[in-house]
This record gives structure tokens, C-alpha cells and sequence, in this order.
């Protein structure tokens, strides 16, 4: 397979032995860079090492995946995936010396690490007395998140519980961290600290990991954290150095969370690596890239596409009349094209950003209305929404690990009845388990678990999720069954894309649950306009953008001061980058604040900084 590349991107693609830090701006052809890398390592040398390609989302790892499929045995000779996804593969495999002796269950959801920690507090009547948690369930909530924080930065920085100051604060992660083992599982800043100290403290187990991966790519680098940044290191050793960074500071926009671009530099420092600064944009047209310049004048690229495109800016009266009017644009698209789009405009080339998800709500209303297919694609989302597959999930959870105390009891509570222990005989678990004294839709939880054919070696949700379709057909209340559906067809994607990554062979539910939770078995990319967070749509691109809710308080976030106020310049950069031909912009003069007011709006700083890039418009019928 050919692929043409610039003098610059051929130069990082052929890039020999020895560190590499490649600066790509939006647009340059990171990706391509960094596939066409992989593919020119493994044609050089036919060698047994495989190249360990570690991306910053699913989406990204995919893309390659994609890209690189015409390499034969490309799973075999290449692992491409998210730094957490690495992670967990070598615990499962190396993990005994940190206590990890098989495939680790993963507890992704916030809300269920903070009930975790609080049983840990209620469960040590000590630690309850010197805490003494809140008993209003708001006040609750915000304190255990406030501590789950702290535990969440220390796990980051690489800091064990003995290794805190304060001796509350310390018996208090212990406590998490223990509760967490009890139930068998780990959470995502596990996966990075059990990770560094297994190669930190098993010098034969990293340099088998080194032999192993002879190169190593690393993508979207500007969203490291020390965590990440430290177990790269901690891989790579004195000696190791073929080592590629791709990153982009201008793109940073995960500070909030850890991340750093500092780690860009550090890793320049740490390891003398060679720059490489990518400056064309091959996705932009010129308008939008005077809007990006305009927000950062730093900017610059020595190669832009011809197209001349267009940004637009739309003033409603209030989100509602924000909501038709964008897709009022969106409909003159779709009837009479756009000069710089070639062809028909399809909903599926179209995406709607907001800085938050609850700025989407207006528009996902009129789109219903309008009966236009649309997904959502958020940064934070439930697997379920309804409560019935709810609780199919929480089900499938304790068959795949029994020791999950905390999935049990919830089960226990909302069916309001002492669940059997799951034993070898799953069937008769669940044979056990139906008999009991359970309500229609509980039931026919049970009867789609049964209709799996579970075992410890092999399953099939298909027929369950079957099951629960012929339910859901019966259920009264059309929202509720609306959502059921819609479940359902998440569902059945997750397992679609597992099947696809398990060829053959036998299916092991701890594998799929697992896959799940890594964010593996997502498609971000489905029928309809896409809804998105500024965050979620890292590394996406369409040719019509529309960022919404572009007030103050709302983008920039009311929070933001000092360097949070840049990172809401850089959310704002990323946004607009994610259009390649068209933008609109859009605010409303008013809207109806959560407790029942109407507010005057004022339009974002980033409006009026971008303001020579658009032209106002009053409306499309």
C-alpha cells in the first residue's frame, strides 16, 4: 500500500533508532505519521519484536487498526491501543508480584467507586467516628467525591496510601483501596500505579516487555499524566530509547484531569529526543483556520488546503430558538449543498458541539421533533439508561466475578430479596434465583441470563438481548420502552465489536465486561448528527461543525481563572479544529437558569475574539 506523505511526515516516518518528539498541529496527519511508522518498522525488519502503538482514545486506536489492515498478522505483530488497555494486558499477565494473578475486573463508573468508598468508611466503625460523613445525601455526595479526588491525584502522582502526611487521609485510601481488593477489582488509576510498580520492582519483567516491543509510539502526548509519562519511563529503562512522541500543546485540554504538556519537554529533556515540528493543516478550510489563528496567534502552518469554507455566527433569542435555528442551517445544507463540500451533505458529515452536555438539551429535543436520526457521543455516559438493562448489566457483573460485593448488593436492594451464592453450576443459579419471589421485569432479567448459555468458558448475549426485545415489546410506558431499545442497541454493538475482536473460539464474559469498560467496544462513529462534548470530540473531524451555547459562564466554563481560563481557550481551539470545511456558532440572548430563572446572556469571550472570522446571520428557510 502507498501512501503519499510530505518531505517532513516521510522524514518522522523513516526516522530510525533513537527518541523521537513530533509536535503535530491539527490537521498535519498525525495519524497517517503514525500508522505509515508502524507499517515502515515492520517492513524494514521481519524480526520477531512486536511495535507497541499507544493512543489517547478507542477512536484513535481503531482508526489504525483500520489503516494498517492490509499488514498481515498486524494483531501479532503490533499492539495498538489506549495506555489503560496496555495496562491491563500486563497485569493479567505479570501482575502476581502486585497481587493480580488474572484478567482484572475494572470499576469505570464514578458513582460506583464513590459507593466503594463509602462502605469502606461505614464497614470500619473507627474510621466512621473520626470522619463522621454528612447524613444529607447532597452534602454526601460532594463530600465523597471531594475525598474520592484526593485519592484519585495520588494515584496519579504515584503515591501510596503509607505515603501520605495525613493519617486520616492515609487510613482513609487504604480503607478504598482494600474494599476496592475485597470486591476483586481495580480502578483505572490502578491499572497505571500496578503497572509502574510491577516494572519498577521486576527489572526481569521490564526488560522482557522492552525485548518484546522494540518501538514503541506514543499519540497525543500533550495528554499525559505522571502516571502515564512515569510507566513509560519506567518501561523504557536506562537503555531503551526507540521511543516516538506525538503531541500537540495547543491541544491540551485534559489539564483538569492530571494531564500535562510539560510531559512533551520532559520527555525531550529525559531522553535527548529529536524534534520534528509538523506545520501543514490538510483538514481546514481558510475560514476556519482564521477563526483557530485568531484564538491562537501562535498558530502558523506553512501549507493549507484551497477551500475557501465559511464560519457563521447565529444570535437566538433563547436555547430554544438556538435549537431551530442551527438546524434551520443545517437543512439549507442538506437541500442546496455548499460549493466547498462536494457532493449531497449527509447528516452523518454533521456533528453539535457544546463545552457541556447539558447545553445539548434544547437541541436534542427539536431533532426528535424533526425525527432526524442523531447519537450522542459524551465524555461521561451511562452504559444504561434504563433501568431494566441496568440491571441485566449488574447481573452479567457478579456472574463474571462473584466476589463483587458491591454489584450484589445492589442487585439485593433493588430486588428486595437475599440472592443465592453464584456457585459452579451458573444455571442453577439462575434456575435458584428465578424461583425467588421477583417482579415481572426482574424476571425477565433472570430468563435473559439463562437464555445465554453461560459458562465459565463461553456465552452468547445475543439471545438475551432477544429476550429482553420481546419484553420490552409488552412494557406500557412508550419513554420507558424507548429506552430499553435504545439500551439494547448499545448493547448489541459492544458485543458486535467484541465478536469482531474475538474471531472464532470460545467468549469469556470477564473479557467482554472488561472491553467495555476500557472503552474498547464503543463506535463513535454511527447513523445521524452527532451530539458532542468539546472533550469527546478529540480526534474527530466532520465537514459541518456547529459549537452551541457559546456564552459566558457556559464556554468559558464560570469556574475558569488562570491557567483554567487557557485551558478553556485550548477547549475552544480544539473545537473549532474539528471542522473542515464549515463552522457555525451559535449563543442564545436568555436562557432559563436550573432554578427556574431567566437570565440575560453575554456573548463568549471567544466570540468576540474570533469576531473578524464570521459573518452574522439572521436566518436559513
Amino acid at each position: 500500500m502507498t501512501v503519499r506523505l510530505t518531505e517532513v511526515q516521510r522524514k518522522v516516518v523513516e526516522h530510525g533508532d533513537g527518541p523521537l518528539l513530533v509536535v503535530a498541529g491539527p490537521g498535519s496527519g498525525k495519524t497517517r505519521v503514525l500508522t505509515e511508522r508502524v507499517r515502515h518498522l515492520l517492513q524494514i525488519d521481519a524480526g520477531h519484536y512486536r511495535i507497541l502503538a499507544v493512543t489517547f482514545t478507542n477512536k484513535a486506536a481503531n482508526e489504525m487498526r483500520e489503516r494498517l489492515q492490509d499488514v498481515s498478522d498486524i494483531t501479532q505483530r503490533a499492539f495498538i491501543g489506549t495506555l489503560h488497555s496496555f495496562c491491563i494486558e500486563v497485569l493479567a499477565n505479570r501482575g502476581k508480584s502486585v497481587g493480580i494473578d488474572h484478567l482484572p475486573t475494572v470499576f469505570e463508573s464514578y458513582e460506583d467507586r464513590k459507593r466503594i468508598l463509602l462502605r469502606a468508611i461505614i464497614g470500619d466503625h473507627a474510621l466512621r467516628q473520626q470522619l463522621n460523613p454528612p447524613q444529607n445525601q447532597k452534602e454526601l455526595n460532594k463530600w465523597l467525591s471531594g475525598m474520592l479526588d484526593v485519592i484519585d491525584d495520588a494515584k496519579i502522582q504515584l503515591i501510596m496510601p503509607e505515603m501520605m502526611d495525613d493519617d486520616l487521609t492515609r487510613i482513609t485510601y487504604q480503607a478504598y483501596n482494600d474494599e476496592l481488593r475485597a470486591c476483586d477489582a481495580l480502578d483505572f488509576g490502578d491499572l497505571l500505579f500496578l503497572t509502574y510498580r510491577v516494572f519498577q520492582e521486576r527489572p526481569l519483567i521490564a526488560d522482557f516487555y522492552r525485548r518484546q516491543y522494540r518501538y514503541t509510539c506514543v499519540d497525543e502526548a500533550q495528554d499525559l499524566n505522571e502516571a502515564q509519562y512515569q510507566v513509560i519511563r519506567a518501561l523504557c529503562g536506562q537503555e531503551y530509547r526507540n521511543v516516538m512522541m506525538v503531541g500537540d500543546p495547543r491541544q491540551a485540554i485534559f489539564v483538569w484531569n492530571g494531564a500535562d504538556p510539560k510531559y512533551l519537554d520532559m520527555f525531550r529533556d529525559n531522553f535527548d529526543a529529536q524534534v520534528i515540528e509538523l506545520h501543514e493543516n490538510f483538514r481546514c478550510s481558510k475560514a476556519v483556520l482564521a477563526a483557530a489563528q485568531l484564538l491562537d496567534d501562535t498558530y502558523t502552518m506553512s501549507g493549507v488546503l484551497p477551500l475557501e469554507g465559511e464560519v457563521k455566527l447565529i444570535v437566538a433569542e433563547d436555547e430554544t430558538d438556538e435549537a431551530v435555528r442551527v438546524l434551520d442551517y443545517f437543512a439549507y445544507l442538506f437541500a442546496n449543498g455548499h460549493e466547498d463540500i462536494e457532493g449531497n451533505i449527509s447528516f452523518e458529515q454533521c456533528a453539535i458541539l457544546a463545552r457541556n452536555r447539558y447545553v445539548l438539551s434544547a437541541i436534542e429535543k427539536e431533532l426528535k421533533e424533526r425525527k432526524w436520526p442523531y447519537y450522542k457521543h459524551l465524555s461521561v455516559q451511562r452504559d444504561c439508561e434504563s433501568g431494566l438493562i441496568d440491571d441485566f448489566i449488574l447481573l452479567l457483573r457478579i456472574l463474571a466475578n462473584p466476589r463483587d460485593a458491591l454489584h450484589r448488593s445492589i442487585i439485593a436492594h433493588r430486588w428486595r430479596c437475599e440472592l443465592p451464592q453464584v456457585s459452579d453450576d451458573t444455571q442453577q443459579f439462575l434456575t435458584d434465583l428465578q424461583d425467588s419471589q421477583l417482579g415481572d421485569a426482574t424476571t425477565a432479567v433472570v430468563i435473559a441470563a439463562k437464555a445465554m448459555g453461560y459458562s465459565e468458558n463461553d456465552f452468547d448475549i445475543g439471545p438475551a438481548l432477544t429476550s429482553l426485545e420481546k419484553y420490552a415489546s409488552g412494557v406500557e410506558s412508550e419513554e420507558e420502552r424507548l429506552l430499553i431499545m435504545e439500551d439494547i442497541g448499545v448493547w448489541r454493538r459492544h458485543w458486535e465489536s467484541f465478536l469482531r475482536s474475538q474471531p472464532g473460539g470460545q467468549h469469556h464474559l470477564p473479557l467482554f465486561l472488561s472491553q467495555v469498560a476500557m472503552g474498547t467496544t464503543l463506535q463513535p462513529k454511527q447513523e445521524g448528527i452527532v451530539l458532542l462534548t468539546v472533550h469527546s470530540a478529540k480526534g474527530l473531524e466532520f465537514d459541518v461543525v456547529a459549537i452551541i451555547g457559546m456564552v459566558e459562564g457556559t464556554f468559558p466554563d464560570y469556574r475558569a481563572t488562570g491557567a483554567a481560563l487557557q485551558e478553556e481557550k485550548r477547549n475552544a481551539f480544539v473545537a473549532v479544529t474539528r471542522s473542515r470545511r464549515l463552522l457555525l456558532l451559535s449563543y442564545p440572548k436568555q436562557k432559563r437558569m436550573p432554578w427556574g430563572d431567566i437570565k440575560a446572556q453575554l456573548p463568549s469571550r471567544f466570540l468576540q475574539v474570533m469576531e473578524l472570522a464570521y459573518s452574522t446571520v439572521h436566518q436559513y428557510r
